[in-house]
């Protein structure tokens, strides 16, 4: 009898992965993984947070907690804190009770829950998001139902920096009530953000325009080493009035990859529709996961409620950013002393774990193939996998590889 699997087709490969596991495979001992989204120490390997570390055992050691479900919409705790770190403590929306959280399934639950939302309660059918972006972005809301997903410009890769008159004019030709897609900071995969000035005129468009802003905010405070500074064009947005929705992951800026820890906050015009919005994220979250996992909320809870352990966690991603700023100018001063072809000033100029190179997939394919370099074929590269072992390594691969290809 004939499976009824047996016409299922396999899915495209998901290029991010299929690098992760090749460099896994590669035997070559001078191999380098400049593709996969996760900080490295300068010893390439991974980092637990001390403060993480020690918050972790202290929660695992207290009897009183238990494995009972949390609420459908989160642990309370967790879900004000990480509303209070995105929009600052002082903020009127928080104190008009005009935002509220959603603990999710990280970043991307955020997205997902909240493209849900927007799509089934509100019946938005329009998005856009900016060209490149990351490439989930897509999936995440064509699964969720969205009819039109269009790219608005951002990067201009003769110029090496963003085409911001290409962006205005693609937002001034959206349609009214488009949810907009923007990256709160450290633009993945571009590294490049736009000025405050610059926020300020796409602020200015959309609200001519009537677009919905939905901000994906993966990196407060592992860009810059600043949580305010990291959150300013989110905080700009809300003191203007708008009312959006932004995705929060505590992935990078916490190093809890696998705890998936999310949180998508809801900035509204007025209280009163807290309780009706609340409640029909509470049915969307029913119907898809029923309520989210514990543990990783409360290692989060726990230090941005503590203020000793905040500081602490204060000094791990200043120490993070730090790493990544230093290697930048490494690999911009060891290209220029190579005498590399082309302009490599946007290394320094990028902000966050990526840098858009400008390689080309040709160039891509060289580093990887001939120096087991590993980095995603758009040129893409993560800053954290390079340290003061590597740097040179890398830097003169990247030199054989533009002249060659």
């Amino acid at each position: 009898m004939l499976s009824c699997f047996s016409k299922v087709k396999k899915g495209p490969i998901i290029e991010v992965f299929a690098m992760m596991r090749a460099y896994l495979e590669d035997k070559e001992p001078k191999k380098v993984d400049l593709g996969a989204g996760t900080y490295r120490t300068n010893e390439g390997k991974p980092w637990v947070f001390p403060v993480v570390r020690k918050t972790e055992i202290k929660i695992a050691s207290d009897d009183t907690i238990n494995h009972e479900y949390l609420p459908v919409l989160g642990n309370d705790a967790f879900t004000k804190a990480a509303v209070g770190l995105l929009l600052g403590e002082n903020s009127a929306a928080i104190a008009e009770k005009r935002a509220i959280g959603i603990q999710t399934l990280s970043g991307t639950g955020a997205l997902r829950i909240g493209a849900q939302f927007l799509r089934v309660i509100l019946d938005r059918r329009v998005a856009y998001y900016s060209n490149p972006t990351w490439e989930n972005h897509h999936k995440v809301f064509l699964d969720a139902g969205f009819e039109t997903l269009r790219s608005y410009r951002y990067w201009d890769q003769e110029k090496r920096k963003i085409d911001f008159e290409g962006l205005l004019a693609d937002l001034e030709a959206a349609p009214e009530g488009a949810v907009i897609i923007l990256h709160a900071c450290a633009h993945n995969p571009t590294g490049y953000d736009p000025t405050q000035e610059q926020w300020k005129q796409i602020a200015d468009v959309m609200e001519r325009k009537k677009l919905y802003p939905f901000l994906d905010s993966a990196y407060q405070g592992f860009a810059s080493g600043d949580p305010g500074k990291d959150a300013w064009a989110v905080r700009y947005f809300v003191d203007r009035g708008f009312e959006l929705f932004v995705a929060q992951s505590f992935a990078k800026n916490f190093g809890l990859y696998c705890e998936r820890v999310g949180n998508l906050t809801v900035v509204q015009r007025n209280a009163a529709s807290s309780e009706a919005v609340a409640s029909q994220f509470t049915l969307l979250v029913r119907g898809m996961y029923s309520n989210p996992p514990a543990f990783g909320s409360r290692i989060v809870a726990t230090i941005l409620n503590t203020p000793e352990l905040r500081k602490e966690w204060m000094e791990c991603i200043e120490t993070m950013s730090g790493r990544i700023i230093k290697m930048r100018k490494a690999l911009f001063e060891r290209l220029t002393e190579l005498q590399t072809p082309g302009t490599w000033d946007h290394i320094v100029s990028q902000i966050g774990m990526f840098s858009y190179t400008g390689l080309n997939e040709k160039q891509v394919r060289v580093l990887i193939d001939e120096f087991h370099i590993y980095l995603l074929k758009s040129g893409r590269i993560n800053m954290c996998g390079l340290n003061e072992n590597n740097v040179d390594y890398v830097a003169q691969a990247i030199h054989t590889a533009v002249t060659k290809a």
